[in-house]
């Protein structure tokens, strides 16, 4: 038995909906184009999944003592648990998550995973860790949510855990080696240690990495980790059915662009700021979502 066949279903109600719904549209994100044009109960489902990670993601962040962010983390474990023992949910956005959970064979251990994620960053500033517990990091806080979000797209299969697993570790990649000037300044290096060494940089201080000019070739190794990702993910997205997948196909071109932009300005001090232009990742996405098979 899957941890979702015997769930009763618990509905969520029309204000849940439309508060996670307001939540996402004001969150800016990326991911949001690609939620809008799924059908209504896939992008409900993944509305709800991203105001989940949206608010556990915040608890990691916020300025709190660590036994308060603990504290709270732990109280989405315990809302986790109700929806899977068919308890009535105390969240908006555990009740957001209800209805879909069952209906699309959401695992109870993703939702964990990434609580897990959280967790070790409100444990500690993380510093230049090792590159295992890179991936494992990866893992909770991107591939799983991938994991997630696949089954809201409608397929759960391991062909599509496999597009989760590789795209949450390539876009999380990404992300890091996009963000490492706002990572430093919050005391945060996610640079992994192996290759810091390999390049010559013995200190795990943020500050001091970021201004090394060897960060360079450390990022680009890093770079090429990704890339591969990269290349994983689409070759098991032809394995899917590319409509089911579109908005993982879309994903992985706003982010792949990402990557090819900060490969092109690279790493050296002093770096420039990366952004793309909102409509440019409108038609990255739409070009690979509807315009290319």
């Amino acid at each position: 038995m899957t941890q979702t066949e015997a769930l009763p279903t618990i509905p969520n109600t029309i204000d849940d909906s439309a508060a996670v719904a307001a939540t996402v549209g004001a969150s800016g994100s990326s991911f949001y184009l690609a939620m809008r044009l799924l059908p209504q109960a896939k992008r409900d489902a993944m509305f709800a999944i991203y105001a989940f990670c949206r608010e556990v993601d915040d608890i990691a962040d916020e300025p709190a003592p660590q036994e308060q962010k603990f504290r709270e983390l732990s109280l989405w474990r315990e809302e986790i648990d109700r929806l899977y023992d068919g308890r009535t949910p105390t969240k908006p956005v555990g009740r957001a998550l209800a209805g879909s959970i069952a209906h699309f064979h959401m695992q109870k251990a993703d939702f964990l995973a990434v609580i897990d994620g959280m967790a070790m960053d409100a444990e500690q500033d993380i510093r230049a860790p090792s590159l295992d517990e890179l991936r494992l990091y990866c893992d909770r806080v991107a591939s799983a949510v991938g994991r997630l979000s696949v089954r809201a797209f409608g397929d759960w299969k391991p062909r599509a855990d496999a597009v989760a697993d590789h795209l949450g570790q390539a876009l999380q990649l990404t992300n890091i080696l996009r963000d490492i000037d706002e990572d430093a300044e919050r005391g945060r290096l996610y640079l992994p240690r192996d290759l810091l060494i390999r390049h010559g940089i013995q200190s795990t201080d943020p500050m001091t990495v970021i201004n090394d000019p060897r960060i360079d070739g450390v990022c680009r190794e890093l770079a090429q980790e990704a890339a591969r990702r990269f290349v994983q993910a689409d070759k098991a997205i032809a394995d899917c059915d590319r409509r089911i997948m579109r908005p993982a196909v879309m994903m992985s071109a706003v982010y792949h662009e990402t990557l090819k932009r900060v490969l092109v300005r690279g790493w050296s001090p002093t770096r420039a700021e990366l952004k793309i232009p909102k409509l440019t990742k409108i038609w990255l996405a739409l070009k690979a979502g509807y315009l290319t098979r």
